[in-house]
């Protein structure tokens, strides 16, 4: 008779990812710090030129300003990664790895519309246009999620659904009332969304941080 016990194979369907690399508060506010200058720079081009311009320098220059806000916000998804803000479990943070696919193919989109005029009218590039508002509407689902999940505290908890319903306010602004109200709308809400979100990180890091590295 074998007297040996042979363990249970572990189940891996309700494992949680738990493990994330420590960083400490200056490299938080450099994060943050990211995210509001993309976005002053984007919302001041769209206050001078509009979200549609009419010449081929208001085009350049908002496009790229919109890839340094797209950049901004692709530091606060690495800063809401690695704080685990959405929660720790595999699909929490399966979905700010889904929101790095559709902020980096929308930053295609926008070097791609800057830099070739020739095609900007071309489906390839219309298609990948979609990604703009997809990363938007991303951004939104998760900060309702970072909101259930509590890890962020106090006043960066909620933040995140004022800064990130960008695009579930603003576009609907500007389909009812056009530029001429909506423009100054969305960029008004950039500064009072996006910028000051990352002014309260870069002022309070500690309120993103897990409790055990604070």
């Amino acid at each position: 008779m074998n007297g040996t016990v042979t363990a249970a194979p572990a189940r891996t369907d309700a494992r949680t990812d738990t493990t994330a690399p420590r960083l400490g508060e200056d490299q938080v506010r450099r994060y943050a710090v990211g995210l509001t200058v993309g976005t002053v720079a984007w919302s001041a081009a769209n206050f001078v030129y509009g979200f549609t311009p009419d010449s081929e320098a208001g085009v350049k220059i908002t496009d790229l300003t919109g890839f340094a806000f797209q950049l901004g916000v692709l530091s606060l998804v690495q800063l809401q990664l690695r704080t685990r803000a959405t929660g720790t479990s595999r699909k929490a943070v399966r979905m700010l790895k889904v929101e790095r696919v559709l902020l980096g193919l929308a930053m295609l989109w926008s070097l791609l519309h800057a830099f070739l005029p020739s095609s900007r009218e071309d489906a390839w590039l219309v298609a990948l246009d979609m990604f703009w508002p997809l990363s938007m509407l991303g951004m939104f689902v998760i900060a309702i999620k970072i909101a259930f999940a509590g890890r962020w505290r106090g006043i960066a908890r909620f933040y995140p659904l004022v800064a990130e319903s960008w695009a579930v306010v603003c576009v609907p602004v500007l389909g009812i009332f056009g530029h001429g109200i909506g423009d100054p709308v969305a960029a008004s809400h950039l500064l009072v969304g996006y910028a000051t979100l990352g002014a309260i990180i870069a002022i309070r890091p500690q309120l993103v941080l897990p409790h055990d590295e604070v």
